[in-house]
């Protein structure tokens, strides 16, 4: 078992890596989507006129983002990246004269009724009937694939995916610190598989190690079976705490290393014990993991690792990596100039192996079992030198694939409090958080009566702790705010849930019937056009997270979708309507209402349709 600061074996910081190898292209994915189309014509327009071939031009027109100034065009193209890869000294001259000559040169047409330039971009802007056809009739086509059908991906080679994520210690209540691992590695495997990526997600627990020693003789000292039965984290969590105490005296520590030896050496009354701990901690794991939304293809653990550790010690010392120290510890020389001022400790003086052994044990074995493209592990930043460890050893052994192995680490959460003080187990946070929501739904005004008011505040909590959680960069720290998190107005979970309820009502309370033949063109006011602008730009968001695993990109479109769709709920009456133009207004709000509903379930959210 280990701490959350080392890492040395709880991955309750959450970690693993990533790497990525070939892979066959993907096919043509369908009809080309609307922004797809949209660029493509563009793109068609500006080949002519730069002589460069349309599909180098793609990726430089981007999707313009809605502006409370209105009138902003719909995608514009960067003079500068264009420039750039076509010209040495582009940067010397004067982007802006560059992209009004450029515009003098372009013509309006049945796509594009608008051409303008800006500090130095050419702006598009789309012939409205058109931009709103399109729009529609694509989101509604695609349903939860609207933005992955898209050509900004159509090079991004399908890969198989090991992610390992949330990784807890056994014997240990689920600590608040797995809660990041848990939340942000389930995001990335939840976008991988949206993408048409395949991927095995892997909670590589920490059941092994000299921590778990500690634990195994603090309960021969303070165990006691019934409440080992009753309660058996809550009781191991008690005595770890006893045991901790007392782990300075050279007695216990020798106690431990003992009888960490008995566990390696396959001692039939340890290794029942330790059988017993595991299965409890699972049990409850799993439990706690089904109110997450949350599920695992394979549970690991450092255990199975044990043997194949000690071949990954003879594998070194084979290949002359594996260095005596005069105490007996095996390290690998890290550093350039070969002098040790850099290395890794791999094998402890008696022989027996340590978490970053066991590493590189499951890395290879990973690699051999699954063939993947790329391995990512999930934890906090603290283990960001263990993973530059893990990688740099697995390459001096040969391992070429080691290149496509990747830590994505995060911060740390700070100011978690119940209203029992100071949290340390995430099941009080998540009960926290329904409770709160309970109360919160019970005393507003708009609350709808909802069959099951548990289930509803839960998944509600769960939105307003990811969406807190995933607003920033995940590397950096930050304070967690009760009130914040639980707002419903604001750029807060409960406002996604709040929106995606009231969307969704809106169409239960006009017949929810298919909507066909609708005439988009009706839909020509500027808050519907916003809103239209928006659901353009969500193929680039998924894109761009995509690319750097960062949930925010998707996070902050979420929230401005549910902005501007509360605006146009305001301006843009359904009822009272004529019967066209009702129809119109319909399709808008249920297309923003889909587009919401993907985004948030990739975010790891359940939408609910009452609240």
């Amino acid at each position: 078992m280990r701490s959350a600061g080392q890492r040395g074996a709880d991955r309750a910081g959450g970690k693993r890596r990533a790497r990525a190898r070939g892979g066959a292209d993907l096919p043509p994915r369908g009809p080309v989507m609307a922004a797809c189309a949209f660029r493509r014509s563009i793109a068609a327009q500006l080949s002519k006129v730069l002589d460069l071939p349309p599909e180098n031009l793609i990726k430089s027109i981007s999707a313009v983002p809605v502006s409370k100034k209105r009138h902003v065009a719909d995608f514009q193209l960067s003079i500068a990246s264009v420039l750039e890869k076509h010209s040495g000294d582009c940067l010397a001259q004067d982007l802006q004269l560059q992209a009004q000559k450029l515009a003098e040169k372009l013509k309006c047409d049945a796509v594009v009724s608008e051409i303008s330039t800006g500090p130095g971009t050419v702006n598009f802007t789309i012939n409205r009937e058109l931009l709103a056809k399109t729009v529609l009739q694509q989101v509604l086509k695609d349903g939860s694939e609207y933005g992955i059908k898209s050509e900004l991906f159509s090079l991004v080679p399908r890969q198989k995916a090991v992610i390992e994520f949330s990784s807890p210690n056994i014997a240990k209540k689920f600590h608040i610190g797995h809660l990041r691992s848990t939340i942000i590695g389930n995001f990335i495997a939840n976008l991988k598989v949206a993408l048409g990526h395949e991927v095995t997600r892997i909670n590589y627990l920490g059941d092994w190690g000299m921590q778990f020693g500690l634990l195994g003789v603090g309960f021969q000292q303070f165990g006691d079976k019934e409440k080992l039965k009753s309660s058996p984290l809550q009781h191991l969590f008690e005595v770890y705490v006893q045991i901790n105490k007392a782990a300075e005296d050279e007695n216990i520590k020798k106690l431990a290393a003992d009888f960490f030896r008995k566990l390696e050496e396959h001692d039939e009354q340890t290794l029942s014990l330790w059988k017993q701990f595991r299965g409890f901690s699972i049990e409850e794991y799993i439990r706690i993991y089904k109110r997450l939304g949350v599920h695992f293809d394979e549970y690991s653990g450092e255990s199975f690792y044990q043997e194949k550790s000690q071949e990954v010690l003879r594998m070194l010392e084979d290949k002359g990596l594996l260095q005596k120290t005069i105490k007996g510890t095996g390290v690998v020389d890290l550093s350039e100039k070969k002098d040790l001022s850099l290395y890794s400790t791999v094998m402890r003086s008696d022989g027996t192996s340590l978490y970053i052994t066991r590493d590189l044990a499951a890395a290879i074995d990973r690699m051999n079992k699954h063939s993947c493209d790329t391995m990512i592990y999930v934890t906090d930043k603290s283990q960001n030198s263990h993973f530059q460890h893990l990688f740099q050893i697995l390459k001096l052994m040969g391992y070429d694939w080691a290149e496509r192995c990747q830590h994505v680490s995060f911060g740390l959460v700070q100011g978690m409090k119940t209203r029992r003080g100071e949290v340390i187990f995430l099941e009080d946070v998540l009960d926290e958080v329904r409770s709160r929501m309970l109360q919160n739904m019970a005393s507003a005004k708009t609350t709808k009566e909802v069959e099951d008011p548990m289930e509803t505040a839960e998944k509600v909590g769960l939105a307003a702790l990811i969406i807190q959680d995933f607003r920033g960069l995940l590397s950096s720290d930050y304070q967690f705010s009760w009130d914040r998190a639980l707002q419903s107005r604001g750029d807060t979970g409960v406002f996604l849930q709040y929106t995606h309820a009231r969307l969704h009502s809106l169409e239960q309370m006009h017949g929810n019937e298919q909507l066909t033949d609708v005439n988009a063109s009706c839909l020509q006011e500027p808050d519907a056009i916003s809103v239209l602008q928006h659901l353009l730009r969500y193929d680039e968001v998924l894109y761009r997270s995509s690319q750097d695993l960062q949930p925010k990109h998707i996070v902050s479109y979420l929230l401005t979708l549910c902005h501007l769709a509360a605006v146009a709920h305001k301006t843009l009456p359904v009822k009272g309507s004529a019967p066209e133009l009702a129809q119109a207004r319909l399709s808008l709000f249920r297309a923003a209402r889909s587009v919401l509903a993907s985004g948030m379930k990739l975010l790891g959210i359940t939408p609910v349709t009452r609240m």
